[in-house]
């Protein structure tokens, strides 16, 4: 860098300043006096007094010698995700290398690369305040920013780095540059979702508020465009909209579980890209209120579970009845004197039995309660899609099993019947630790149920020793001659303890023991009686994620993951992927635990995505992970363009072919901001003049010598003017 010598005048007295003043003082007083008297070569004398002071003041030239200081300029290259479409981060990294590459003297260049690093869209102006944090505001000379012109942080004011004070304390406004990756002003499509609810009730409309907004210079007001929606794949829904405006759009959820909603509008034409032209909406199907009716045959310690259980789920709605006492007791107890409430069989099993999701008996012996019409509409709805859980105790072996009604052709599984006198040889008294079966371990019901013994483990009778690692303990259990289903646990002997049977469009599950509730004491560690419960009733209810057959599909981290659940022995071996664009791949499934098969592919295309193993299909899409960045895609200098007129910058625009750039050239003018002829071909930086001393030297400029000859000189004069007169 240029040295450069400057001098000064300074001073370096040889006695104390105020002794200074004091001669000075006593100088005039003199010369005043002088004067007053009429006394003659008065004037000789000060001047003797004004050469001697002058010399005693040390007068002195100081010689400094300065070095300029580089000056910093930035370049920001915007490489955030609206940059990746086209060829705009291929143009804006070969603008910054071409302007690496020219750089004039007396100018460095700091080149910044703006990634995505936050989830609310472009902050170039964030970028640009952090990038100059560690620049000297002296040496600070403006910015230029390659961008496709979308930030969405464009200040009120002129950037506080933008605008620093010099060393006077005036402002100085700096230039911000802004170099635009294409050739002009582009024109887009955006399709918003306003509203939509993320839960839906089942068999109930759900209702998507959407706008159409264009942007640029084929925008027209009030023109008209097509929303496609489509629900899991399904045929296609078209709405017309009138762009600028919100639209309601009606869709009907049919299913419990999750239902993606994929929606694009109509492309406009010459839009730089369709990418925001889509989107993907997520809406959970519920149910309303689940109806659930309990009956307890007797009062017993496993109704409290129940309640608990079902009183805590607030979507359920229970309904509890107890039979206190069958109509076939007669203890003499006059009517009056009773205070029960009748039940209500004919409301319940017949009136209103289609109402209920579930029906649940626990430890219920038909002992002339509900006549044969009923229990036949108990079997009918089971077979027209409801369902039932049966708990069985010694009541299911006796005289009012339901075994014997046709309540007992839908269960899976029956019990011999006791023999008045006889042992009951279906009821097993004894120890035992409920075991989960081959298929338990694959069912969703019963897999990865907390605490579940190893695979190891058996059901037979246990001493009374050490049961950690296991369920505790049940003492009772029925034992059946024959059934079918799926056997989930197993109890004494290895004889079916839980199992799940498909009947029709229903579903019922038969639980062969009544002291689940001991789970619940914690002995030995109990048992997860209320997980398992609240997993069988779901079951019954037809809950998607318990399915036993089903195909699930999520994107997560820019990959496709495919589950297959299954109890079959050969599972398919793959499934067929289809991807938004109409693309169809195959992947292999691989195991990935019992019952358990998985795929992973990539997936990075944004919209649904299909998966299909022949039976089954699932479908997943990409949660974006910046909305706001893909908001609007055009390419232009709306945003940032009057910001860049402000600070005395321009705007230029690159082109649209890498290799072939119209980079303007860098250029340092010798003042503020310049606004020559230069400034509207070149990106122009002021001079800012920051320089820093390396050396300073002084020399006397009245020696004492030169002060003694011109003293003695004019006092010599003074004497001889004095002799004369």
């Amino acid at each position: 860098m240029t040295s450069v010598l400057s001098t000064t005048i300074g001073f370096a007295p040889l006695i104390p300043v105020w002794a200074l003043i004091a001669l000075a003082i006593a100088a005039a007083l003199v010369l005043l006096s002088g004067l007053a008297s009429g006394m003659r070569g008065a004037f000789l004398r000060a001047l003797v007094a004004a050469i001697g002071l002058l010399w005693l003041s040390g007068p002195r030239a100081l010689h400094e010698t300065h070095r300029d200081l580089p000056q910093t300029a930035l370049v920001l290259v915007d490489q955030t995700g609206s940059m990746a479409i086209r060829d705009r981060a291929a143009i804006a990294r070969a603008a910054a290398q071409a302007l690496g590459a020219n750089v004039p003297q007396g100018l460095t260049l700091r080149t910044v690369t703006v990634r995505d690093e936050r989830a609310n869209g472009t902050h170039l102006f964030d970028a640009l305040a952090q990038a100059a944090a560690d620049i000297p505001p002296e040496q600070f000379a403006g910015a230029v920013v390659i961008t496709d012109g979308q930030t969405l942080d464009t200040p009120e004011k002129i950037p506080e780095r933008l605008s620093p004070r010099d060393s006077a304390g005036k402002i100085a406004t700096l230039p911000l540059h802004v170099l635009m990756t294409g050739r002009s002003e582009e024109t887009d499509r955006r399709l918003r979702v306003l509203q939509a609810p993320p839960y839906a009730i089942v068999g109930q409309p759900a209702t998507l508020r959407v706008q159409v907004d264009d942007a640029g210079p084929g925008a027209r007001a009030g023109a008209q465009a097509i929303v496609t929606v489509r629900e899991d794949g399904a045929d296609k829904l078209e709405a017309p909209v009138t762009v600028g405006k919100p639209q309601d759009i009606q869709l009907p959820v049919t299913h419990p579980g999750e239902t993606l909603v994929a929606l694009s509008v109509s492309e406009l034409p010459g839009e730089v890209s369709t990418l925001n032209n889509q989107d993907v909406v997520r809406i959970n199907g519920v149910r309303d209120r689940l109806k659930v009716l309990l009956v307890s045959g007797t009062p017993n310690q496993g109704e409290r579970v129940w309640r608990r259980l079902l009183k805590a789920d607030p979507s359920v709605d229970l309904v509890h009845f107890t039979i206190l006492r069958p109509p076939d007791k007669d203890d003499g107890t006059p009517l009056s004197d009773l205070a029960l409430i009748a039940f209500p069989v004919q409301e319940l099993f017949q009136d209103k039995i289609e109402q209920f999701d579930l029906i649940i008996l626990d430890g219920f012996e038909n002992r002339a309660i509900l006549p044969p019409v009923y229990l036949r509409n108990i079997a009918r709805y089971v077979r027209n899609g409801g369902g039932l859980l049966l708990t069985a105790g010694p009541e299911f072996v006796g005289p009012g099993s339901l075994q014997d009604t046709a309540v007992g052709d839908i269960l899976p599984a029956h019990v011999p019947l006791s023999v008045p006198g006889e042992t009951p040889s279906g009821v097993t008294v004894q120890r035992f630790r409920p075991q989960l079966t081959e298929d338990g371990r694959r069912h969703p019901v019963t897999a990865e149920l907390p605490g579940a013994p190893p695979q190891s483990a058996t059901a037979s009778p246990t001493p009374a020793g050490d049961l950690s690692g296991q369920w505790g303990p049940w003492y009772r259990a029925l034992k059946p001659d024959s059934s079918h289903g799926e056997a989930l646990m197993s109890g004494p002997d290895g004889a079916p303890l839980l199992i799940l049977d498909h009947v029709d469009r229903g579903r019922v599950a038969l639980l062969l023991s009544d002291q689940i509730w001991l789970w619940s004491r914690g002995e030995y560690g109990g048992g997860p009686q209320a997980e398992l419960l609240r997993r069988i009733s779901h079951w019954l209810m037809k809950e998607p994620d318990l399915e036993e057959e089903r195909l699930e599909a999520r994107i997560a981290d820019g990959a496709l993951t495919v589950t297959r659940h299954t109890e079959a022995a050969n599972p398919p071996a793959g499934v067929t992927i289809t991807a938004p664009d109409g693309t169809s791949s195959a992947a292999t499934l691989r195991s990935a635990g019992p019952g358990v098969f998985t795929a992973r592919i990539p997936a990075s295309q944004p919209g649904v995505w299909q998966a299909d193993d022949g039976e089954r299909r699932a479908y997943a899409a990409p949660r974006q992970a910046d909305p706001a960045e893909f908001a609007d895609l055009r390419l232009t200098a709306t945003h940032m363009g009057p910001m860049a007129q402000r600070t005395g910058g321009r705007v230029a625009w690159l082109g649209d072919d890498p290799s072939h750039l119209a980079v303007p050239a860098l250029h340092v003018s010798g003042g503020a901001t310049s606004s020559s002829a230069s400034a509207q071909t070149s990106l122009d930086f002021p001079l800012r003049r920051a320089s820093v001393a390396t050396g300073a030297t002084s020399t006397p400029i009245f020696p004492g010598a030169l002060a003694l000859v011109l003293a003695l000189a004019a006092l010599g004069f003074g004497w001889w003017r004095e002799g004369r007169g």
